[in-house]
């Protein structure tokens, strides 16, 4: 008996699935992916072979995650994001040049954003809803807009940071260090 659950009205092909994950219903699995414990699939969702994603995931609603792609643990996927794997994608080209496309961990991907292939978003990172992603998002950064450009930096509890000195002290205690495009947590 399988420790995880897929709705009735889903398809789940993969034999790697975590112990908790909940699959919804139409959604498609397909045999390669990995997925790990503790997920949450949407409806609606369709997941390739080619595809790891790690524990306590929440893909929410209408999301394709395609071949290429690894979302790592804790990591928040916002209702009809879309990810790409083909920078030059023609009709029946099937010797196209799949790119790798990197969601590190305990990042949020807002509603409606567009990651275009290749990009790595950082640890903590926090994309807004409609953003379209062309380039990789450092750790704890704030991005938005079409491109998707550095408006700030979140702590890793998703509060927004307002730094002072080259520091900020987020209201749940963590302390970070701002350097020109990068930010790390020195508590």
């Amino acid at each position: 008996m399988a420790d995880f659950f897929v709705h009735d009205r889903a398809w789940c092909e993969s034999s790697s699935v975590g112990e908790g994950t909940r699959i919804w219903a139409f959604t498609h699995v397909m045999t390669g992916a990995r997925i790990g414990s503790g997920c949450n699939i949407g409806e609606h969702c369709f997941i390739e072979n080619e595809v790891l994603i790690g524990n306590d995931v929440t893909v929410k609603n209408g999301i394709s995650v395609w071949d290429g792609v690894t979302v790592e643990d804790n990591v928040f996927l916002g209702p009809h994001m879309v990810f790409t794997n083909d920078l030059r994608p023609r009709s029946k080209a099937h010797d196209y040049e799949q790119v790798k496309t990197i969601v590190r961990k305990g990042a949020t991907v807002g509603a409606n954003a567009t990651l275009v292939g290749g990009v790595t978003i950082g640890r903590c990172a926090m994309v807004g809803a409609g953003a379209v992603v062309t380039k990789d998002v450092p750790d704890h950064a704030l991005v938005f807009g079409n491109p998707a450009k550095l408006r700030g930096w979140v702590c890793a509890c998703g509060e927004k940071l307002l730094p002072a000195g080259g520091k900020a002290e987020c209201v749940c205690g963590n302390k970070y260090s701002i350097d020109g495009n990068k930010c790390e947590m020195t508590n």
